[in-house]
């Protein structure tokens, strides 16, 4: 998905409801300030605008599930400005109908009709406007500032591929960009353009190619984190469910590695920042009393910063520190003495490591030392659930099905940890990060956050 989709989408769903409200506050003024000089009102005295303004907020919320339902926010398929007013329309009228009926059933909340038919018409014309805006800043964003352009690499040199480089080049509003254009799969040239950050999306638009070249290259755009969307030839169209790009007037498939897409994204990242902030403040007499504990008991500085990788992206993890100054400078001597986990693959492990202090024993049998991760996980490094973050050269040793984990960003829980802790063979590790990966929802996402708990205050795998 389109940066600039996925920014103006979720903007669509607050300047809606303002909309709303907007439209409520107006009829409400417009029948007691301006017509209630030709026609007066009596109900002003039992229905005050602050008990107004709290039944437009009700109302403006039914109305927006009634949009949701339409698929007015929906972010697998652009629709056209006709399509979406229509959708305006048809929504507000079924939500406002169920207000009319609720007004029915309980006769009490008041008489005015005209509040009530008002407010529809005025929301509809608002929240039209609102969107044919928006449409508007869209369209300039991104066709005249590049805003949250989708760089492509088109494959195909038959009619059909020349004709969509052709509509891709002629509608830069679409919000897609060609850096190069190729006959055949160029694996090689991939590669540096994915290194250079130079490429986002991979488009077959010929699907006559040999299925080895086309599965190289789909592993490529998955190991790079580059989206792959194809044309499919007539089998494929009939015997797979597709979405219509209305953009380009062809079904594309993409193939997806995650569900964490489109809305999925924004929830977690609301959830991310909800704990961690949460976290932040409520841990922090508990960060105060570990920072002093280890000042205490031995040299060196409160926090250690170690280099991880989420997303093929390197960044500095935060924990208390556990060990000695400079422990880490120490790890290519005692790999050569001994690796207490020889099923960790590339990981390596040793217990009972002579580098941890007195106050680090502790803070590690109950995972305080973690507990820094939540400002990595504030800062968007990771996020608080995900695939364990991995150090830059363990990640140099993995196979290729082993990548996988990195499809998404590092979690400072998982599937993994709660299930297995560093206990876990590594191969194992990787198929719970795998599962994790292509069954994620909101829902799992909370069960691992409360298993992780539990594990804190009862697992001691960690010690």
């Amino acid at each position: 998905m389109k940066k600039a989709d996925l920014v103006f989408n979720v903007l669509r769903l607050p300047l809606d409801f303002v909309m709303l409200v907007v439209a409520g506050i107006t009829t409400y003024l417009f029948r007691t300030r301006i017509l209630n000089t030709f026609r007066p009102v009596y109900f002003e005295l039992n229905l005050p605008l602050v008990h107004y303004l709290l039944l437009v907020v009700v109302v403006a919320t039914i109305f927006i599930l009634a949009y949701a339902v339409s698929g007015l926010y929906s972010m697998k398929i652009r629709v056209s400005k006709t399509e979406e007013l229509l959708r305006v329309f048809v929504a507000s009228s079924a939500a406002i109908m169920f207000v009319i009926v609720y007004i029915f059933l309980r006769q009490e909340l008041f008489n005015s009709r005209f509040l009530v038919l008002g407010a529809w018409l005025t929301g509809i014309v608002f929240v039209s406007i609102e969107r044919l805006v928006l449409r508007y800043v869209q369209h300039v964003f991104v066709s005249r500032y590049d805003f949250g352009i989708q760089r492509v690499v088109l494959i195909g040199n038959d009619d059909f591929s020349r004709s969509m480089s052709e509509n891709i080049i002629a509608k830069p509003s679409l919000g897609y960009r060609i850096v190069a254009q190729w006959e055949m799969p160029n694996i090689a040239e991939l590669i540096a353009l994915a290194e250079q950050g130079a490429v986002d999306e991979v488009l077959l638009a010929s699907p006559f190619y040999a299925g080895n070249h086309i599965t190289e290259l789909v592993d490529t755009c998955h190991e790079h984190h580059i989206a792959f969307k194809f044309v499919p030839n007539l089998y494929q169209t009939l015997t797979k469910n597709v979405e219509v790009d209305t953009e380009h007037g062809v079904p594309l498939i993409e193939l997806r590695r995650t569900r964490l897409e489109g809305w999925g994204r924004v929830f977690k990242r609301t959830l991310d920042a909800t704990f961690s902030i949460l976290g932040l403040i409520v841990l922090f007499p508990l960060f105060s009393l570990v920072a002093l504990l280890i000042k205490l008991d031995s040299k060196g500085p409160v926090f250690v910063s170690l280099k991880r990788v989420s997303k093929n992206r390197e960044f500095n993890l935060y924990k208390f520190r556990s060990m000695i100054d400079h422990a880490h400078d120490l790890n290519s001597q005692l790999r050569l003495v001994r690796n207490d986990r020889p099923d960790a693959g590339p990981l390596w492990k040793m217990k009972d490591d002579p580098r941890i202090t007195k106050v680090g024993k502790i803070i590690r049998k109950y995972r305080i030392d973690e507990l820094p991760q939540f400002w990595n996980v504030l800062k968007g490094d990771m996020s608080l659930v995900g695939p364990r973050p991995h150090q830059p050269d363990e990640i140099s040793q993995y196979e290729k099905h082993h990548k996988k984990v990195l499809a998404i960003k590092a979690g400072a829980t998982g599937l993994a940890q709660v299930s297995g802790s560093s206990d876990l063979p590594f191969d194992q590790e990787v198929a719970y990060d795998s599962f994790y990966i292509e069954n994620w929802s909101l829902i799992l996402d909370l069960k691992i956050i409360f298993k992780t708990v539990f594990k804190m205050l009862y697992d001691r795998s960690a010690a």
